[in-house]
């Protein structure tokens, strides 16, 4: 990591030291916000941001994001949540106590296209994307110089379906020593197999270059061209083991016409595909997603 980069992290660590985010899902019942907001009262806690939504106020799901600022959050978080287990087990809840100061560790896979890979790259160097890019994988060579030029490592591991079972164990060793916490596809092109998927539950975000769910897999614009599509679009979501099913994130769309030739198509595309992906990774990062079966809640 560069010292510019490392010095943006250590004050982002510095100016976040005391601030927390909780994130609940639960059956939705009344007394949900007011145990949460005396737990947090009870730590001397002032709330700085708290958004919430419900499916239903009568046997719906109810859905909250806090966030907080906590007075010695680092020596209170540990029993903050111990403590907080015993509301979690009163409304039956699933939820998260994330400490900001934790920057999350990043790893970007990528193939040859570098669109993706750069956007998310000048958003990190700008101070935009608030994470530790850890290391970039690739089974190309071609995004070598511009990440290691960033004192990012590379690891170029070639990748196909023979052996991809190999390949994945490479993979799945270096997240283990990097210690990642999110995984970005930014258009990689290989299917990541049951196994790796189910070792990063809700951990991997994939770009897909189509508003999903049309053309779901390979060559999604030469079929929306073929189809005489008015609008393209892109999808960013997490994987799952159905292929461009994952829950999804983000999408946007840009207009286009019969003019428009398949490199016309890709062009475009490309553009929405950059954009679509930081807007998901940040709103990751920034601990505002909240997965509830095939679908997403984002704050």
């Amino acid at each position: 990591m560069n010292s510019f980069i490392k010095d943006q992290i250590d004050q982002f660590t510095q100016r976040n030291q005391n601030r927390g985010r909780l994130l609940v899902s639960c059956p939705d019942r009344p007394g949900i916000v007011s145990a949460i907001s005396q737990f947090l009262f009870s730590y001397n806690a002032n709330i700085i941001e708290s958004s919430q939504y419900s499916t239903n106020p009568v046997g719906g799901v109810f859905f909250i994001r806090i966030e907080f600022e906590c007075p010695f959050l680092k020596e209170k978080a540990k029993e903050m949540e111990q403590q907080f287990h015993d509301i979690a087990v009163k409304f039956s809840m699933e939820w998260r106590l994330t400490p900001v100061y934790k920057v999350k560790k990043t790893a970007i896979f990528v193939s040859k296209e570098l669109h993706c890979l750069l956007e998310l790259l000048w958003e990190w160097q700008s101070g935009d994307l608030m994470t530790d890019i850890a290391l970039v994988i690739s089974n190309h060579e071609e995004a070598r110089d511009v990440v290691e030029g960033l004192n990012i490592p590379f690891y170029y591991i070639p990748a196909n379906k023979e052996i991809r079972e190999q390949v994945e164990e490479k993979q799945l060793q270096l997240l283990n020593e990097y210690d990642i916490d999110v995984i970005v596809l930014a258009r990689y092109m290989q299917i990541l197999t049951p196994t790796f998927v189910k070792a990063n539950p809700k951990k991997i975000i994939n770009i897909h270059h189509s508003f999903l769910p049309a053309f779901v897999g390979a060559r999604p614009y030469e079929r929306a061209y073929d189809r005489g599509v008015k609008l393209i679009g892109a999808t960013a979501h997490f994987v799952t083991d159905d292929l461009d099913e994952g829950p999804i994130i983000e999408q946007d769309v840009a207009r286009v016409d019969h003019r428009s030739d398949i490199e016309t198509l890709k062009k475009t595309g490309r553009s929405i595909e950059r954009s679509v992906l930081v807007r998901a990774v940040k709103w990751h990062l920034e601990d505002r997603i909240i997965v509830q079966q095939n679908k997403t809640i984002v704050f």
